[in-house]
């Protein structure tokens, strides 16, 4: 049986700077010496990395993560399948810029999506997640 031929798409996006790339390894020790004076709690909802979409549990594991981030891609690939996975219904985005809700809607087909850009999203955001079940 031959598997499926897969595609892929690259998006080109407007950034401010080189984050997520080698470019950025030299911050990566100031990162970790600031997260090293943290005491993370471990998150009440299920929060995913952008590494790779797995489903981070701990906040050690969390602030961990983030360190590296600065320094590695980001595979939103990975962490669409695992919303799907997850069988996520809407996506809150918590950003100013509304870069990864814009994607969503691309490549997510049947899942809303808010971006909150302001204090005037809010309610659309609440009514999303009432609509679809709260929070995960």
């Amino acid at each position: 049986m031959l598997a499926p031929a897969c595609s892929t798409a690259v998006i080109p996006l407007q950034v401010a700077g080189a984050f997520h790339t080698e470019h950025m390894a030299p911050a990566v020790d100031h990162v970790r010496r600031a997260a090293a004076s943290l005491a993370p709690a471990d998150p009440r909802v299920s929060l995913l990395s952008n590494a790779d979409g797995a489903v981070v549990t701990s906040g050690a594991e969390a602030v961990e993560r983030l360190v590296t981030q600065v320094a590695n891609p980001v595979r939103w690939d990975l962490c669409c399948e695992r919303l799907i996975a997850l069988g996520v219904t809407g996506v809150v985005e918590l950003c100013p810029g509304g870069v990864l809700t814009g994607l969503a809607r691309r490549t997510l087909p049947g899942v809303e999506t808010v971006a909150v850009k302001g204090p005037e999203d809010l309610p659309a955001a609440r009514d999303l997640m009432n609509r679809h079940g709260g929070t995960r």
